[in-house]
């Protein structure tokens, strides 16, 4: 997903809070908010930390995070970043979600969200920071202890010491904790970094392999009924009426209620439920909804982007100049919708009573969540507790401006009148909407007697994730959703040509469109890299020579370029019917390039092997990093070569992984992975290897069969 909002204020050591109290015989060490407002350590009751550490009695040191952890290691990377400064013993690390509420605010993103890749590096200075306070604290109260000076006192691995003698931060937590805390703690300097740029093993992977992780589709307690919901089968329609009498005679079956989104039947477990819910009859108003055909769009969208459209980037004359280029290019370039489909469909729990509401869920957006279920109970959002859970894959689904699943099982529990899990089945999931939009890109590039483009006309078309939501005043400026254009309004190749124009388009329609894994990055990288290599074989140039000459000045793009390059073997011989085809690209505030090695078959893409190189700043978790790289080729490759979503009389005819494919083990191909090591300031990882993966295939596939393909996914004629 994307950002929500441009970078918020920076916060300084001194905004974070002043600690101690006593807490179950322990040391609490809280950041501040954002806001940067302070609360005394003596008024513990008031005190709601964005995040916290705890040390108890037992030397238990216990890191509760405001972000959720979805497979992406931040249920590790971000305690290592305490661990550093804390000088713990890693054994003695423990790790939970945080509940829902303000203190928990995203600083990157102005709520408590998880998503555009911003979790390691909006939190490397606060959680090193609260790490450094708890240590310094450790040590006054150790020196107190052996009557030495604070200076005579060193921590180390859980311990502190001071010549032969030594106490266990268990044994100085209640003593810590009676301290006043001090306003700023200097840091390590890198030089002296044990844990941060170590490969770590994740703090999850014991319980998600015996089974004790606890995943929204987990959650289990007595009295607690299930709900399947039967929604409308087009997007944007509504129940006229509906007979229940056949689903009510199915056995275990409890009751049907009306809610907005449309008819649930609440049963005493899942496969009653569904059984009810595919016996119901259900009359529905279908609304315009039934008249969208993804085929009639993609015609349409084609036309309207040989069109200008609104101005998100424009430098001099590209009309004009495109008159007098010694060779024009001409490129269209589609992608289709797509589902998020994470492994684990989506799924909530919610208990209602008179005065509380609680939520399990494996969520993204848990401010969004909190606040549309105060408004569904009438409960002030402080009643409403939100219990985040495991999420079996996210990327994006699970932040929705209107945070329909959660929303839907609010109002499936208080109509239903008891605790409800409210599941989702596969087909509901690919069928369910908030979809990564389908796009049109029309480019008209001229270029000059030595190759080079000189002017640029690239005219975007597709569904704006903001207009229409809560999120439109932060995310669409002047008409124009940053999302839609990120990485072709700013690209540093277009920084270079004289004359160039950037135009956007956004048609607005009933399909619900959402960020996914890298948002607009995903199409706009495909695009933009496919398009040099077409510049490159037009002018008779390496695809590696002329990215040097296009990205003169950009010394991290050129870095990951060449090292990938080198890598991979760029200009040597490959096994016959091979070919390379590169892509490097930026986003989140990484840089990311890939070679891709392929041969076709029959007709058949297959990727062998993908050389990466990432350089996202500081390294945390290298192993970790290097994981991410693989994750995000695979979900960008299931783009690439077999995911989309058709549209027919506004019903999507893809329901489950038979239709609606993704890559399987045995496409996998090699991932290899070089992490640059870098002192530049951290950015983000969960998303940045999807966006090359594409292009660097079709690149590859147009040096070795002499086809352009210019739609996702890739097809040869």
């Amino acid at each position: 997903m994307s950002v929500l909002k441009e970078q918020g204020p920076d916060i300084s050591r001194r905004g974070f809070l002043k600690v101690g109290g006593l807490t179950a015989g322990g040391l609490v060490v809280g950041f501040a908010i954002p806001s940067g407002k302070r609360l005394q350590a003596a008024h513990h009751e008031t005190f709601v930390p964005n995040a916290y550490l705890s040390i108890s009695s037992d030397n238990t040191v216990k890191i509760l995070l405001s972000k959720s952890e979805m497979g992406q290691g931040v249920w590790t990377t971000l305690p290592m970043l305490i661990a550093e400064e804390l000088e713990a013993d890693w054994s003695k690390i423990q790790v939970e979600h945080a509940p829902a509420g303000p203190a928990y605010m995203n600083s990157a993103l102005g709520a408590q969200v998880t998503g555009g890749s911003t979790s390691t590096w909006s939190e490397f200075d606060r959680y090193r920071q609260a790490g450094a306070v708890a240590r310094v604290m450790l040590i006054q109260a150790a020196a107190e202890r052996f009557g030495v000076k604070p200076e005579a006192c060193r921590a180390e691995n859980g311990w502190v010491i001071a010549g032969d003698q030594k106490a266990s931060y268990g044994e100085l937590a209640e003593a810590a904790a009676a301290l006043e805390a001090p306003a700023e703690v200097p840091l390590k300097d890198a030089k002296d970094w044990k844990v941060i740029g170590t490969n770590a093993k994740r703090l999850d992977t014991p319980e998600k392999i015996n089974g004790s992780a606890v995943f929204g589709m987990d959650v289990q307690f007595d009295g607690l009924k299930t709900a399947v919901v039967e929604r409308s089968p087009v997007f944007g329609g509504s129940v006229k009426s509906y007979d229940a009498e056949e689903a009510l005679k199915v056995p275990g079956v409890q009751k049907v209620v009306q809610v907005p989104s449309g008819v649930a039947v609440v049963a005493d477990h899942f496969w009653a439920a569904k059984l009810g819910r595919d016996a119901l009859k259900v009359d529905w108003d279908l609304g315009e909804g039934g008249s969208v055909d993804t085929s009639n769009l993609r015609e349409e969208w084609s036309e309207l982007a040989a069109t200008p459209g609104l101005p998100a980037a424009e430098k001099g004359d590209p009309e004009g100049h495109l008159g007098k280029a010694s060779k024009t290019l001409d490129a269209e370039y589609a992608v289709p919708y797509l589902a998020h489909a994470p492994m684990e469909p989506l799924n909530c729990t919610v208990k209602v009573t008179d005065n509380q509401c609680d939520i399990w869920a494996g969520t993204q957006f848990q401010t969004m969540d909190q606040g549309m279920a105060a408004g569904i109970t009438g409960l002030p959002p402080e009643k409403v507790h939100v219990h985040t859970a495991f999420l079996g894959g996210g990327f994006g689904r699970r932040a929705v401006p209107n945070s329909d699943f959660v929303a839907e099982a609010v109002h499936v529990a208080q109509a239903a009148g008891m605790p409800i899990k409210t599941v989702w089945t596969r087909d509901n999931d690919v069928r369910g909407g908030w979809y990564r939009s389908a796009f049109v890109h029309r480019a008209r590039i001229g270029l000059g007697d030595d190759g080079m483009p000189v002017a640029w006309q690239h005219n975007i078309v597709g569904q704006s994730i903001a207009t229409g939501t809560v999120l439109e005043p932060m995310l669409v400026q002047n008409g124009i959703d940053n999302t839609s254009v990120e990485g072709v309004s700013d690209s540093p190749y277009l920084q270079h040509v004289p004359h160039h124009r950037v135009g956007l388009h956004s048609p607005q329609l009933p399909i619900p469109v959402l960020w996914w894994r890298s948002v607009g990055h995903s199409h706009n990288a495909f695009a933009m890299e496919c398009l040099i290599d077409e510049i490159a074989h037009a002018s008779g140039k390496d695809p590696v020579e002329l990215r040097r000459h296009l990205l003169k000045g950009h010394s991290r793009h050129l870095g990951v370029m060449e090292l990938a390059a080198e890598k991979a073997g760029w200009g040597g011989k490959l096994p016959e019917g091979r070919a390379h085809g590169i892509a490097v690209h930026e986003s989140f505030g990484s840089f990311a390039a890939q070679v891709a090695e392929v041969s076709v078959d029959r007709g058949q893409i297959q990727v062998h092997k993908v050389t990466c190189a990432i350089d996202c700043g500081i390294a945390v978790n290298p192993h970790n990093i290097a994981a991410q790289m693989e994750s995000g080729i695979v979900f960008g490759l299931s783009a690439a070569l077999l995911s989309q979503l058709d549209l027919r009389k506004g019903r999507v005819r893809q329901s489950n992984f038979h239709n609606y494919r993704v890559l399987r083990m045995k496409q996998m191909p090699v991932v290899e992975t070089h992490v640059v090591q870098s002192t530049e300031k951290p950015g983000g990882i969960g998303e940045v290897s999807v966006p090359p993966i594409a292009p660097a295939v079709a690149n590859a596939v147009a040096t070795l069969t002499g086809q352009r393909l210019r739609e996702l996914p890739l097809r040869l004629s």
